[in-house]
């Protein structure tokens, strides 16, 4: 009896638990589905058709699904373009239902970012995005500040080629940095400001800023020049978008790492084991292999490519020819190709959040609200608009989880609203918008997908990382508007925008 008594306490101790675990995901599936039928269950505002409205509905389901995440955020973006294709929202008949449900994904920039996850896997398999950024570490890493500047050229420079910052920051360099700390003793808690809140800090601070500096460094900016084109008519090449974000990169990324070990100082300022331990992981992988060299020449030609051959092939076309190449020099096996899921699945992702975006102007939601907020703003100076519109839209995404959430969701409705307001400049207001979506990544530690990576490392602290995300927030937005709004002004004026 005892025996049994036994087996029958830990089943009621943990029927609370389980109990919690239901709740909680019953809350994930009915705040989505309740705030949907809340907002279909509301008189349609004048201006908005039947459909318009309950177009309308279904977005904000998807929208919040993908803040809660029930199920994965490519179902949830699946299922919405289904739904609204098979109760017709968009188009009239089902044929013309399903040819808008499937546009997204013949969309170029659907499979630029596509064959960028590709790049990644082609980094990992082949040791060379580990062999970049021991090399920098054991060049730079003999003090501290210049271990800090080698974790940032390591980012900056796999930057163009990783489309993630967790891929990149989370997946290539956090494994090499989190072994650093402990050849000083520095560990989570009382130790934590020896050498690894600082390592810390700045590996995650700059992958904010690089994943702003390049078209290709975060989906979500391949998501914002799509939507850019679609409903601002607004195209930006990569050479445009890396140009226009330059000085405003440029200076973020010099001053941080110093800026860092300034206000939040290490007290270990030498740290002359590191490139001796660098030293010996890189005899470790031995000399350069061929498949990592190829790697590296063909990273190459895509960039030059992408830079120069602009006349003669467009970014998606260079991608996709790189990604042949890499298939047939052995980079990457077919195998590979097929089984890399992260890429797959955030191509249905992209795909289907692309359509839905699409949706809302088609149906006339958008160029509704546009006239609305139009009027709310109109007698404010084009400077203010301009500053309160940037202003909302990155302090906005305290709300939200996923920088692809937040574009998906909040871009299209400025982007109208951009268009909306008498006298303002589209394309500069469209590129400072769409620039934002790497830098407020620093806000919080679940703000983009690395955040929660460093934040779990325990060496810096919950109260920390919120003040440095408001602090860090606070000076990547003030020099976005800062330098970037007089020198994009400076751009426009020579019609240097496109």
């Amino acid at each position: 009896m005892s025996g049994f008594g036994a087996r029958k306490v830990p089943g009621r101790s943990n029927l609370p638990r389980r109990l919690r675990t239901v709740l909680r995901a019953c809350w994930r599936v009915l705040l989505p589905v309740s705030l949907g039928l809340a907002v279909a269950s509301l008189p349609i505002p004048a201006g908005l058709t039947v459909n318009a409205w309950y177009y309308f509905a279904l977005f904000v389901t998807v929208i919040v699904t993908l803040v809660t995440e029930p199920i994965p955020g490519p179902a949830a973006g699946f299922i919405g373009i289904t739904a609204a294709a098979i109760l017709r929202l968009v188009a009239p008949t089902p044929v013309e239902s399903m040819q808008w449900a499937l546009t997204g994904f013949a969309d170029s920039t659907v499979w630029l970012m596509f064959v960028a996850f590709m790049f990644a896997l082609g980094y990992q398999k082949t040791g060379l995005g580990r062999r970049l950024a021991l090399l920098l570490v054991r060049s730079l890493g003999g003090r501290t500040l210049g271990l800090g500047y080698a974790i940032a050229l390591t980012d900056l420079a796999l930057a163009p080629f990783v489309p993630s910052n967790t891929a990149r920051s989370g997946g290539i360099v956090f494994p090499i940095i989190e072994g650093i700390p402990a050849l000083y003793g520095s560990a989570p808690g009382a130790t934590a400001h020896r050498i690894g809140a600082y390592v810390m800090w700045t590996a995650f601070a700059t992958t904010c800023v690089t994943s702003s500096m390049f078209v290709t460094a975060l989906a979500p900016n391949l998501l914002a020049i799509s939507l850019m084109n679609q409903i601002a008519g607004v195209q930006v090449t990569w050479v445009g978008w890396f140009l226009g974000f330059l000085p405003i990169g440029f200076v973020l990324f010099i001053i941080q790492p110093f800026l860092i070990y300034r206000i939040y100082p290490p007290t270990v300022r030498v740290s002359a084991e590191v490139p001796k331990w660098a030293h010996q992981e890189l005899l470790r992988l031995g000399p350069f292999t061929r498949r990592e060299t190829m790697m590296a020449l063909l990273a190459l030609l895509a960039l030059s490519l992408w830079i120069f051959g602009g006349r003669w092939m467009t970014a998606t076309a260079v991608a996709l020819l790189t990604l042949c190449l890499m298939v047939l020099s052995g980079v990457i096996a077919w195998d590979d190709f097929l089984g890399y899921r992260r890429a797959w699945s955030n191509l249905i992702w992209f795909a289907t959040l692309i359509t839905l975006a699409n949706g809302l102007s088609r149906v006339g939601f958008l160029p509704w609200f546009a006239a609305t907020a139009s009027g709310a703003l109109g007698n404010l100076s084009s400077t203010t608009k301009v500053t309160f519109l940037v202003v909302v839209f990155f302090v906005s995404h305290y709300l939200f989880a996923s920088l692809t959430a937040h574009a998906t969701a909040m871009l299209p409705v400025f982007l109208t609203a951009v268009m909306a307001l008498p006298g303002l400049p589209v394309p500069l207001v469209s590129l400072l918008l769409s620039y934002s979506l790497g830098l407020m990544g620093i806000l919080t530690p679940y703000a983009t997908g690395s955040a929660p990576l460093y934040y779990g490392s325990g060496y810096i602290s919950r109260r920390e990382f919120w003040t440095f995300g408001v602090a860090f927030g606070t000076l990547y937005l003030a020099t976005l508007l800062g330098i970037g709004l007089p020198y994009l002004a400076l751009l426009h004026s020579q019609h240097w925008l496109p």
